[in-house]
């Protein structure tokens, strides 16, 4: 979740005749929350195959735009078009149902952590999902929301769980504008004991692979690493856990992956003008506090982005100019994030307060694109594990990675124009081949590149 205006906020608040409208999950009555000792058992068999940070491509599945019923069962229906691009690790936008005061319709509003609403599906419904992408070779993790509830949760009714001002009203999250949901008290034990408790109860009960957590920065260092021991006791599981962050506290916590915000800015900033040196001088900067074996999560749009700012179709001007920024993200570094429709080349704006669904018949050479692009990707160990090194202009991006004696080197034109950036001496007059069309390359002191042209070339 990101901050929005004041101006963004109004512009969603028709939406609150839409969240009326629309046929809510019955509301449960406000109990007092029992004490969060219940036990679960195992559904189905823990997946043996939940990929290594180095390995992991995530898809980041906005259910409100994935299919016409905006629901799981259209995630199951398309699971194997996810799989084409190479993804091991589908990210659940969440799934819980929505409060009714104050509403919004934000799916981040969540009335009960241990239940999924009828929009959406049910238990069977997501355990089916698991299953189905479990025997694809791809993982599961559900979106967390703990820094905050919806007002009609049925947690309210212990005040202490919640932040409070001076008058002893519960607040909602400082610093935001956030009016639909109320801000959580990690000061309290029992609170902590009944959210770690539904963690447990999704990994368990539908089998699924971890979470992405959302608003981490938030959320204090002690109760991450409070929740994340706890889950990696449960035995015979190997989880993924994602901070929606940038605190380099969240992996001494346990996450495995952390937010790429600064590469993101660079990589836009790059694409509208500014040095494409920034963009690798950002990768190093961030990188150098990821302890060895964890990640950041490198994209070029994702929920926020495309709900709030634009797509990358508008942001990096066009199909050529969005593969070419998603080239230099994938094969820089971290774990590559697809989000919705971005493969497809959704133009406008991708809301998730309401159901727009993507048109998934839509540019077919872009999807073939990215699929190429994915293929040799995944495939290649380089790609993902090689060192790196820059050589990039004002105008161009453009890195090699070597590995034992295997060496690629990535060419990307940030300009909507032809440029000639030169390229050190031991690139000159030797042969390359094109990683995506097998053809033979030789590049001289100067490489003329078209408009936003990338190139993946192996030797």
């Amino acid at each position: 979740m990101k901050m929005f205006s004041s101006m963004q906020w109004l512009m969603f608040t028709g939406i609150l005749l839409f969240a009326f409208a629309c046929e809510k999950d019955p509301v449960p009555p406000v109990v007092n929350p029992p004490d969060p000792t219940d036990t679960y058992e195992q559904y189905g068999t823990p997946f043996s195959n939940v990929p290594s940070n180095d390995n992991m491509v995530m898809y980041e599945v906005n259910l409100r735009a994935f299919s016409a019923g905006g629901d799981l069962q259209g995630v199951i229906n398309r699971l194997d078009e996810i799989k084409a691009l190479g993804v091991n690790v589908i990210w659940l936008m969440p799934i819980h149902p929505i409060g009714s005061i104050k509403s919004v319709n934000s799916p981040y509003c969540v009335r009960d952590y241990k239940a999924i609403s009828s929009e959406y599906g049910t238990l069977e419904t997501l355990r089916t999902l698991t299953t189905e992408a479990h025997a694809r070779g791809m993982t599961v993790i559900m979106d967390w929301i703990a820094n905050h509830t919806s007002w009609d949760n049925a947690w309210i009714s212990n005040p202490t769980w919640y932040t409070q001002d001076a008058n002893g009203t519960i607040i909602h999250p400082p610093g935001t504008n956030w009016q639909d949901v109320a801000d959580l008290n990690f000061s309290s034990n029992a609170m902590r004991k009944a959210m770690i408790d539904a963690m447990k109860y999704w990994v368990l009960e539908a089998n699924v692979d971890g979470y992405r957590c959302d608003y981490a920065d938030r959320v204090p260092f002690d109760f991450w690493k409070q929740a994340i021991d706890t889950l990696h006791a449960i035995p015979n599981r190997n989880l993924i856990l994602l901070a929606e962050g940038s605190r380099a506290d969240h992996f001494n916590a346990g996450f495995d992956l952390n937010y790429a915000w600064d590469f993101y800015g660079a990589i836009k900033n790059a694409f509208n003008g500014q040095s494409a040196k920034g963009a690798f001088l950002t990768h190093t900067n961030e990188y150098n506090v990821v302890p060895a074996g964890k990640h950041l999560l490198r994209f070029t749009t994702n929920h926020d982005q495309s709900a709030w700012e634009s797509t990358p179709m508008v942001l990096f001007k066009g199909k050529q100019g969005a593969l070419a920024a998603s080239v230099a993200t994938i094969f820089m570094e971290g774990v590559p994030l697809f989000y919705t429709g971005q493969e497809v080349g959704r133009v406008a704006t991708v809301p998730f307060f309401s159901n727009d669904p993507i048109n998934w018949n839509d540019n077919p050479d872009m999807l073939q694109a990215y699929k190429d692009i994915m293929a040799f990707y995944t495939q290649s160990d380089v790609a993902r594990l090689g060192t790196n090194m820059d050589y990039s202009t004002e105008e161009a991006i453009i890195f090699s990675k070597t590995l034992g004696a295997e060496q690629l080197l990535i060419l990307v034109n940030t300009r909507n124009a032809t440029i000639e950036p030169t390229l050190p001496p031991e690139f000159n007059n030797v042969y390359w081949t094109d990683a995506l069309t097998g053809d033979t390359l030789q590049f001289g002191a100067a490489v003329q590149m078209y408009n936003y042209r990338y190139v993946i070339a192996r030797r």
